[in-house]
Formats: C-alpha cells, sequence, structure tokens
C-alpha cells in the first residue's frame, strides 16, 4: 500500500505512562542538557524504498547565543536493538554551527531518491536504519562502549544523544519510529528536556547546513505565493515541485489521524475555471496528528512533492502531490465544506487513459476524455458516490472496490467483468476508510453488496488499487445475498475435470482451510473424477529447508475429502528440484492430480522426474506418454523459475484421456494498468508465450500420434482469453478454450481490482463429446475466502470410441437426466 494505517494508539498510552509494553522499561539515559549544541534532526532512509532524498543525514543546531565549536567532537551512531555485537559507528566533525545555526552531517547513501541533500558540512558513511537507532553527539573521536541507557547516561563524553523507534539507548523514552520518508526532528524552539519523545517529533526531512541551504541546494529565497490549482497544474507533476510555496489557503475537508501518513487534506473554496486543475492537495505531517478540524480554514507555507511508493525514477506508478514540512495558521474555524464532486455513471469518461507509449506524466490532462486524467484532475478533493454496488470484496487491508457506473461490463453476480486489454472498467475505484476502527469497523462486503446512501471522501493514487476514495462519510451495508455456487453432478457416462488454484496449500495451514477446500470439491464441484491442482506447496511450506516432498500436505487434502463425505481419492505429482519452480519462497509449489480411483484409472508409467521430458508414443493406432505422470520438457528455459506442466494418462470406460495440470509464470514485474506508463508494459506475457509455444507442441505431439486423442489442458495459466499465450493454445481450433462458450458476463474466475478476470482455463481438443463447462464461484467474489480463485470443471463423453458402447452411455446418460438416478 502506497500508506500505511496501523494505530499507534496503545504505544503512544504506554510512553506517556514511562511503561513499556512486555516487560520493565529499561533505564533511561539522563544526559545534562547542552546550552549550545544539540542534535537537531535524524533521518535514516535516504535512498531507500518510496525515499526522495538519496542519503541518510544528521543534523545539529546551536541552541546558545555564541557559535558552538566542534573541533575533535563526532556523531555517532549505534543500532536500536544494541545487541552485546553492536558497535558504535563513528563520523568525525570540524568547524563550528553559529548561534541559532544550523550544520549538516551526510551519512549513508543509498540506491533510490532523487533528490541530493545540500553540501554537507561533514561526511561520514554510516548507513543509518530507517526506523530505529541512536545518535549520540560526542566530545572526541574514539568509538563509545556503552550500550545500555543508564551505561551511556555515565559517560561524559556524550553532549547529547537521541534514541528513536524501538531503540534501547535513548534519553527518556524514545521518539516515534520514522520511516524511509519521514525523520525526527525537535521543534523550532529546540527544546532539551531529556526525553527524546517529548523533544522529537516525526514530520518530512528538512536538511539545512550552515550556509542555510536546504534540500537541493535552495539557499532559502522567500517562498512563492500560489494557490492551490497552482500547485498541481494541469499535467501530474506539480510545476512547483521541490519547490517552498506559501499563501496555500483552503478549507480542511478530512483529516487522517492514524498510520504513519498523517496529514489534512484542504481545498480551495475559490476554484480557477480550468477543469484540469484540482483543488484540492494533502498536507503532509507524518506520524504526527494534524492539529485541525475538518471545516478550519487555514494558510499554509511548505514544500510541494511528488510522492511515489518507491524510486521515483524508476517507479511505474503515479504520484501524489502533497505539501511537505508544512506550517500553516487557522484563520477561522467551522467553514462550509466545498461541494464534492458527484460521481453518476457518466461522470467518469469510459476511455481509461491516454496512450503515448511512454510516461503520461508531461501530457496536459484531459479530464473529460480519460478516466486516469479524469481522476488526476480531481486528485485529493471529495468526491461522493450514492448507492455503491461493490464489486471487489472486502480485504485485509480493510478495503474494497465500488463502481460509479454500475452497468459497465456488469457480471451476472454484481460485478465488472474485464473483457480486454481496451476494456478496462473506469468506473471502478477502491475504498479505505478515515473512520477510526474504534467508531465503526470497516464493513466486510462481498461483490454484488451496495454502500448505500452516500460514500465521500478526498481521493489520492495508490499504487495498490489506483485511484483511492478516502471515505470520511461510509454508506451503509446491504448485504445481496451472494452465495457460492454448486455445480451439477456428473453422469455415470461422463468424465468430470476440475481445476483448482488452491492457493500456496502447505500442511501448517489451519485446518479450517483444508475443510473448505474438502467441502469445495466434495458439494460446490459434485466430487470430479479428476482434480488437478495448483499450488500445492511441500510438507514444510515456505520455511526453506530444503523439503521437496508434498505427501502430507495432499494426504491432509485428501483425509479432509472424505471427512467430508467424498471418496478416498489418490494423487500423482513430481517432486520439482528445490527452488527452482518460482512461487512463495521455500515452498516449492507445484501443480498435482488428485483422482477418485472409483471411477478413472491413472495409468502408471515409470520413467517421469523432476527433469525428464514426457514423450509420446504410438502403439496400435493410440498416443501414449512414455511417462505417467511426466513433466512438459522441464528444461525448457521457458519454464526458468516456474512450474512444470504435468501430464497424466488416464482410463474412463476403456477411453484413454490425456490431462496437462499447467501453472503458468505469474504477472510479476507487468506495469501496473493504472500506472504513469500507457499502455503499460506487459513484460511477464514473453514468458507465457513461450510456455504456450511449448505447451502446444506438446499437444500437437499427442495429435500427430492420435488425431481423435482426448485431450485436457487446464490450470492456471495467469492470463486472459485474449492474451497472446492462451491465442497460440487455442490457433487453427486444435483447442477450444471453454471460457468463450459462456456468455461475457460470467467469464471470469479471480477478481483484482475489482476487475472480474480470467486467469484459470480449461481448454479442450476436438474429440470429447457432449462437453458441458462451469466455473463454480465459490471464493474470488467473497471477504472470506479459501483461495482467490474459482475452481472450473469440465464434464464429457470421451469420444473415438465403441459406437455400441457410446450408444449404451449416451442411453444410460439420458435416463439420468429424464428420470434421476
Amino acid at each position: 500500500m502506497t500508506k500505511t494505517h496501523r494505530s499507534k494508539a496503545a504505544f503512544t498510552v504506554a510512553v506517556a505512562s514511562g511503561l513499556v509494553l512486555g516487560g520493565v522499561a529499561a533505564p533511561a539515559a539522563l544526559a545534562t542538557p547542552s546550552a549550545d549544541a544539540v542534535i537537531a534532526e535524524v533521518y535514516g532512509g535516504g535512498g531507500n524504498s518510496g525515499a526522495t532524498l538519496t542519503s541518510d543525514f544528521v543534523e545539529l543546531a546551536n541552541r546558545g547565543a555564541a557559535a558552538a565549536s566542534l573541533a575533535g567532537f563526532s556523531v555517532q551512531y549505534l543500532p536500536g536493538s544494541a545487541s552485546p555485537s553492536s558497535t558504535w559507528q563513528v563520523t568525525p566533525l570540524a568547524g563550528s554551527v553559529a548561534a541559532g545555526g544550523r550544520y549538516l552531517v551526510a551519512e549513508g547513501k543509498g540506491s533510490g531518491g532523487t533528490v541530493e541533500l545540500p553540501t554537507p558540512d561533514a561526511t561520514g558513511a554510516i548507513a543509518m536504519s530507517a526506523t530505529a537507532g541512536t545518535i549520540a553527539l560526542v566530545a572526541g573521536t574514539t568509538a563509545l562502549t556503552c550500550k545500555t541507557a543508564a551505561d551511556c547516561a555515565a559517560d561524559a563524553r556524550i553532549k547529547d544523544l537521541v534514541g528513536f523507534g524501538t531503540a534501547t539507548v535513548r534519553e527518556g523514552n524514545p521518539t516515534a519510529a520514522p520511516s524511509n520518508t519521514t525523520s525526527v526532528a525537535r521543534a523550532a524552539a529546540l527544546a532539551d528536556t531529556d526525553d527524546n519523545a517529548a523533544d522529537f517529533t516525526v514530520g518530512a526531512p528538512s536538511p539545512t547546513n550552515t550556509a542555510g541551504e536546504s534540500t537541493g541546494g535552495d539557499t532559502g529565497p522567500a517562498p512563492t505565493p500560489a494557490k492551490i490549482h497552482d500547485i498541481q497544474g494541469t499535467t501530474r507533476i506539480s510545476p512547483f515541485k521541490d519547490k517552498k510555496v506559501s499563501g496555500v489557503t483552503g478549507v480542511v475537508t478530512a483529516t487522517r489521524t492514524f498510520g504513519s501518513s498523517r496529514g489534512f487534506w484542504v481545498t480551495d473554496p475559490n476554484p480557477d475555471t480550468d477543469p484540469r486543475t484540482s483543488e484540492g492537495l494533502f498536507v503532509f505531517t507524518g506520524s504526527t496528528s494534524p492539529a485541525v478540524a475538518v471545516g478550519d480554514a487555514v494558510t499554509a507555507t511548505g514544500t510541494v512533492r511528488e510522492f511515489y511508493p518507491d524510486a521515483p525514477a524508476t517507479s511505474n506508478y503515479q504520484s501524489l502531490t502533497e505539501l511537505s514540512s508544512a506550517q500553516w495558521t487557522v484563520d477561522s474555524h467551522g467553514n462550509a465544506l466545498p461541494a464534492p464532486t458527484v460521481l453518476n455513471p457518466d461522470t467518469v469518461p469510459t476511455a481509461y487513459a491516454p496512450s503515448p507509449g511512454g510516461n503520461i506524466e508531461p501530457l496536459t490532462l484531459e479530464p473529460s476524455k480519460y478516466a486516469l486524467d479524469f481522476w488526476e484532475a480531481h486528485e485529493s478533493e471529495i468526491v461522493s458516490v450514492t448507492d455503491a454496488r461493490v464489486v471487489g470484496p472486502s480485504n485485509s487491508f480493510n478495503e474494497l472496490y465500488v463502481t460509479s457506473k454500475p452497468d459497465q461490463h456488469k457480471s451476472v453476480r454484481g460485478g465488472s467483468v474485464y473483457l480486454g486489454y481496451d476494456q478496462l472498467n473506469s468506473g471502478v475505484m477502491k475504498v479505505s476508510s478515515l473512520i477510526p476502527f474504534a467508531e465503526r469497523p470497516f464493513p466486510k462486503l462481498n461483490v454484488g453488496d451496495v454502500l448505500t446512501g452516500t460514500t465521500s471522501g478526498p481521493v489520492e493514487y495508490s499504487n495498490f488499487g489506483g485511484y483511492t476514495l478516502f471515505a470520511s462519510v461510509l454508506g451503509t451495508e446491504k448485504d445481496n445475498g451472494l452465495q457460492g455456487e454448486t455445480t451439477r453432478k456428473q453422469r455415470t457416462g461422463e468424465l468430470a475435470v476440475a481445476t483448482y488454484n488452491v492457493e500456496n496449500l502447505a500442511p501448517g495451514d489451519p485446518q479450517a482451510k483444508y475443510d473448505r477446500l474438502g467441502e469445495a470439491v466434495v458439494t460446490h464441484l459434485a466430487t470430479p473424477d479428476i482434480v488437478n491442482l495448483e499450488e500445492i506447496q511441500d510438507n514444510t511450506g515456505a520455511t526453506d529447508d530444503g523439503t521437496v516432498a508434498a505427501d502430507q500436505t495432499l494426504q491432509k487434502f485428501t483425509d479432509a475429502i472424505v471427512a467430508k463425505g467424498g471418496p478416498r481419492y489418490q494423487w500423482r505429482e513430481i517432486d520439482p528440484v528445490n527452488d527452482q519452480d518460482g512461487g512463495q519462497p521455500g515452498g516449492n509449489i507445484r501443480v498435482a492430480f488428485l483422482f477418485n480411483p472409483a471411477r478413472v484409472s491413472f495409468v502408471d508409467r515409470p520413467g517421469g522426474t523432476s527433469t525428464t521430458a514426457v514423450g509420446v508414443v504410438r502403439e496400435h493406432g493410440k498416443a501414449h506418454l512414455t511417462a505417467s505422470p511426466g513433466r512438459v520438457d522441464p528444461a525448457n528455459e521457458a519454464w526458468t523459475t516456474s512450474r512444470k506442466p504435468l501430464a497424466g494418462e488416464f482410463v474412463f470406460k476403456g477411453r484413454t484421456v490425456f490431462v496437462i495440470a499447467n501453472h503458468f509464470n505469474s504477472k510479476g514485474g507487468d506495469q501496473p494498468t493504472h500506472g504513469r506508463f500507457q499502455p503499460p508494459a506487459r513484460s511477464s506475457e514473453v514468458q507465457r508465450a513461450k510456455q504456450a509455444t511449448v505447451l502446444r507442441g506438446f499437444v500437437d505431439s499427442l495429435l500427430a500420434a492420435d488425431r481423435n486423442a482426448n485431450i485436457v489442458v487446464a490450470g492456471d495459466l495467469n492470463d486472459y482469453p485474449f492474451s497472446p499465450a492462451v491465442q497460440t493454445l487455442t490457433a487453427g481450433g486444435v483447442l477450444k478454450d471453454l471460457i468463450a462458450s459462456v456468455p461475457e458476463a460470467e467469464r471470469y474466475s479471480y477478481v483484482f481490482e475489482g476487475q472480474s478476470q480470467v486467469l484459470d482455463h480449461i481448454l479442450a481438443s476436438r474429440a470429447p463429446r457432449g462437453v458441458d463447462y462451469d466455473v463454480v464461484h465459490i471464493n474470488a467474489e467473497f471477504a472470506d475466502q479459501a483461495s482467490d480463485h474459482d475452481p472450473q470443471v469440465i464434464r464429457f463423453r470421451p469420444g473415438a470410441g465403441n459406437p455400441l458402447e457410446d450408444a449404451f452411455y449416451d442411453f444410460l446418460d439420458w435416463l439420468e437426466q429424464v428420470f434421476g438416478k
């Protein structure tokens, strides 16, 4: 997520009372307050993910009336945990700091960030933690040896000391924890009360050197007066980026008072006439709650920043324009709020984004033409939507997705179906909440449910999910009663083959997950004859200990099926080479077959290993596998750090059926659909295209040996029906992608960022007769999920058999349809 919203309430109470949760507080260092030079600011996030500054720094200040010499002094750093093996790192100082002046010490430089420090007065190379540690101003350059607050308090060389975050060594209580994008700094009065928590607050880093230069070499000219619409400008990047502005006026429309990204939103009640310029702005106050209230009219001064969730130079995401290092005055209270932008079905454009083939940030916004431009033109303004239908269920981050366009590609169960690269559902937006959880817990809603009444709040960009409405007013939950689906039972002459991604299933998972998966197989899938499984982990799950066997995982799963009244399934799989198939590190996920031996036989043919390729032979006019189970060309570079397809030979009522289980490489590394590069690069498609080519070659070899072969290709292909990979598999009609056989409103098995889409597929050759196909919606649309994927099932009668036998089973199936069992 772009911002974190974890509450610090419990921690704040503990600090205020002098307690440390979980034990007795360690004695705190109580150095005599310095009369002149003190530590003014500490920042350890330089060059880290999300940071603007490239380097860590320590800033000193002089609270005395005369210059303070720093000759022979040093700043020293100790990690926050202060273990017995920890050592103090030293940066020598020189020169002096003027009365009322500042002195900048540059420390370790990271690989990220875009803004250099102003010219430092001293330079070290200490790579400080962004969140916890101790900085000491020391008379001398010999490394300190104290490792506790009490021992350091007794060291007369220490002139000042600051412990930040969870630091063991500190004065009084440690400061609140900073982050990659925030520092800890004393207030302008430079008070030194021997309590770091009282003296320091968290906020945006503001390094200043002895020349008065601040970030980027700014020598401190008077800030430029600017209105909010001037700051926002007509593109995605502010014309005032990294510049100081003043006279920024507006009415506070919402506040964020929890988490590490606190602040408030203001809107100018006197807008300009340009629809491209937003009148809203976020004022960032770090982990300090802003001392303002909704309805306050404020005048602010600060530095304009473009916040990215990662390194700005290489980010795939869009930025948030915000005012940082801000100071403000409250001019009046209780003012009327500017009217929100009301989202009706036709408010947001249908076209999603301009597509220049590169970065859209320099482009002038066209909010009446493109959805992403519309949202950017309303960045940080209040928007509202009435009776918003949920199209993405509530998740563990307390977010959900709604649509302002209820008729846009509506699914049969209330979602928004994604039907093409150029058909993104532009009405979809994420909803988070600004309402404290204790006041109102975030609703747990499923697709098709509704937030009735008004939901409103400021909108800003998030790297997870795109533009987000941060609700200060949240509609009332209306449960529309979404239920999990149940497919029909296969008939006597039908073979049922299902595919199911069970999401990193491991023995350590709760029994409740196994119970729900077992219930899904028995009740919702009606005990298919064969089940392709994806994401079966090894016996120790994500523990990376060299284990590759998964028999405990599969035993626990098949036991759960029996406990739910299902048959005793058998399984077949091939253990991968350790840490070579991608997925969760240490998990060794693989595909596997379950099958019901009372209904179908598995042809066990030895020779299949993790590195041995399965082949095809022709015997008596029929195709057979050289190994069963066997992996499809596992050494091919197409499967590097990805799961290898598993081919199995089955026999159902005398007919041979080939089933190939798949789990193609993930979409990791693709640029987001809502990012700053349009159209987004889908780099992961390259490998899936290669995988599809290899798999299609294997299918072609089966059909070359027997043109009437019964082939089912199933699994999580991690791609859409309209993708190049799936088009390769279906080229020439050799395989039919069965998702295309259902109406568009039913074409989905997965919900991502409010878009109901297809990642899982079942494809069949021409031989199967009487094909019946079903996507069984039991997970993806629900806040409570056993997996993030919905299973699918195909029922068919294997073809190319004895005509009399075919007629017999056709007759039995007819009897079942007419009279039941």
